[in-house]
């Protein structure tokens, strides 16, 4: 069976790539991590076929994990009462006791579901059911799994259906959890993290999806010299990148109810129309965008100096950058704070 990891830039149309891959006549499974790709992603699939086909199975990824894995697999030997996705768990019980996997009220911690299903060895019977219902399996925003939800991602590729990731490394702004060390640094070095994929035998892809329908040749540019991150672009028209040192500027910017605001987080606590950089990721609605900065941040995207973000807070900046279909404003937050 074909197994492949497709590395794409933003706006390079991945999701779109997985709905050109569905029919009327293959059972495919479709798993994503956030509920705004979920809703892109039915939405989609809705208007490809003017309905939602009976063979396609739709998942976010930690509904795929409780009611396609663990209810099926394991709830007759475990009890639980759904997931707890807000307390973390203690880090001291042992694995071989349910301590380390259920809270008090019996809901399963979510950065332990796939720990259990692996310590009780149900990752072979995961494969049995994709390879039993489906001929395809796709996943979308592979580059959010994370902590032991990568060790499973790894093992579903041994099933035997056709098989499709697609993914930005640098889009990588959320975990789909975190416990302890595992997996800790996987996303630290892209070289690294490709050579742990080539591992497992899949054929990486790093050229079919590599440039944008969204952003503009200028807008990449900027990513590419700014953020060390190539990417090129389908569109042949430039576009704007306006650096703002203008208060009566800023002001009248930020009263904009068409250009959006995005801030790097806690965008509630600015009356105007916004966003934070990592929420926006998946989005496609926007035009013109005010990507809202530090000193350091500032001074980099004005200048000529050199790329020093942590890999977090850069990534984060691609993903704001990169919702833009036209001009880019940059605007210093200290015009932002006296507005506030």
């Amino acid at each position: 069976m074909d197994k492949q990891l497709i590395l794409a830039v933003a706006g390079s149309g991945k999701t779109n790539h997985i709905i050109n891959r569905l029919n009327l006549a293959d059972n495919s499974l479709i798993i994503t991590y956030t509920d705004t790709n979920y809703r892109v992603l039915r939405d989609k699939i809705i208007q490809k076929f003017n309905f939602f086909p009976q063979n396609i199975t739709l998942f976010t990824y930690f509904s795929f994990l409780y009611s396609f894995c663990f209810n099926p697999l394991l709830s007759y030997e475990i009890c639980a009462k759904g997931i707890n996705f807000k307390e973390k768990p203690n880090q001291y019980t042992r694995k071989n006791t349910l301590n380390h996997y259920r809270d008090n009220s019996n809901r399963l911690y979510s950065n332990r579901i796939a720990k259990l299903l692996k310590e009780k060895n149900i990752f072979p019977a995961i494969n049995q059911r994709i390879s039993k219902y489906f001929d395809n399996l796709f996943i979308d925003e592979v580059q959010d799994f994370a902590g032991n939800d990568f060790n499973l991602l790894i093992s579903l590729l041994g099933a035997k259906v056709a098989i499709l990731l697609v993914g930005d490394f640098y889009q990588h702004t959320f975990n789909t959890s975190n416990d302890g060390n595992v997996n800790k640094d996987l996303y630290n070095s892209y070289d690294k993290y490709i050579e742990k994929l080539k591992e497992t035998g899949i054929v990486i892809d790093n050229t079919t999806l590599n440039k944008s329908y969204r952003c503009s040749p200028t807008t990449c540019s900027l990513i590419t010299n700014k953020l060390g991150i190539e990417i090129n672009s389908h569109k042949t028209e430039p576009t704007n990148i306006n650096i703002i040192n203008d208060f009566e500027h800023a002001k009248s910017i930020l009263a904009n109810p068409i250009v959006v605001k995005l801030f790097y987080k806690e965008h509630y606590k600015y009356n105007c129309y916004s966003r934070n950089w990592g929420d926006c990721k998946g989005e496609d609605k926007y035009n013109d965008i005010c990507i809202v900065v530090n000193k350091e941040i500032y001074e980099m995207l004005s200048e000529n100096s050199v790329n020093n973000l942590t890999p977090t807070t850069k990534n984060k900046l691609y993903v704001a950058l990169s919702r833009a279909n036209n001009d880019v404003y940059i605007l210093p937050n200290e015009y932002c704070k006296k507005l506030k």
